[in-house]
């Protein structure tokens, strides 16, 4: 399945700083995250940045991590960037191992078949996060970019999100462009403040501003909206639905 979405892109891969992609289930937004990977040259190294949806945690600071191992899949595994993790442990207390907030998370998982199958070699840095205020994101990003000059290969970080839930494919679309165009600003706290004033229910809001401000740290100047989509395309259903989509970040 994976295999047969990224083949249904017509696009060749480009260096880039990050992206955000969606975590549904493969029939709904596979497509739109294939969009988001075919068009990235994946670096040794991939931060990925998600959302708890389980609310579970042990650790205080609410940045869960994994700090060693790998994480299988149905088509291969990927090590932990394990010596990444422990410096990024080191710049900010926010981050710490949590096995417990890992324990039933899906929104790091769903993009790993596209990394196996794209950058078998790639390693990971998987952080959960439990919260969505501006000031811990900012730290958070301040520390990933910190991590990321300092690593001596080039780091892709990645926000794992899915757009507005359970809402006309119609509404979803109003809602979701405002959200889009703070990230084509790179106005990480601007999304932040425009998902909770409009009720948006865009589940990784927090990965999104943590990526947005560490790239726009390090440099990037391009947020690229690379697809849009909503679930409503599959069921033929469009009064309740999800939405889905895939930013490359440059």
């Amino acid at each position: 399945m994976v295999e047969g979405m990224l083949d249904a892109v017509d696009a060749e891969p480009a260096p880039a700083f990050g992206a955000i992609a969606p975590h549904a289930g493969l029939v709904y937004s596979g497509g739109c995250a294939a969009h988001v990977f075919k068009r990235i040259s994946i670096p040794r190294v991939v931060v990925i940045v998600a959302p708890n949806h389980t609310g579970r945690a042990s650790h205080r600071g609410g940045a869960a991590a994994w700090n060693s191992g790998a994480f299988d899949t149905p088509v291969g595994s990927l090590e932990i960037a394990e010596e990444f993790v422990a410096r990024l442990e080191q710049e900010t207390n926010l981050v710490a191992h949590d096995s417990a907030a890992h324990a039933f998370e899906h929104a790091v998982e769903v993009e790993l078949p596209f990394i196996v199958m794209l950058a078998p070699d790639a390693s990971i840095v998987p952080i959960v996060l439990a919260w969505d205020d501006w000031s811990r994101c900012r730290e958070l990003a301040n520390a990933i970019a910190t991590t990321a000059t300092e690593w001596p290969h080039e780091v892709l970080l990645l926000a794992s999100s899915d757009m507005t839930h359970f809402e006309s494919a119609q509404a979803a679309a109003v809602k979701d462009r405002g959200a889009l165009e703070a990230i084509e600003r790179f106005d990480a706290e601007g999304l932040l403040t425009y998902c909770q004033d409009q009720h948006v229910s865009m589940c990784g809001r927090a990965p999104a501003a943590v990526v947005l401000e560490a790239t726009r740290l390090l440099g990037a100047s391009s947020a690229e909206v690379v697809d849009y989509r909503h679930s409503g395309m599959v069921t033929g259903d469009d009064r309740d639905v999800v939405a889905y989509a895939g930013v490359v970040i440059r």
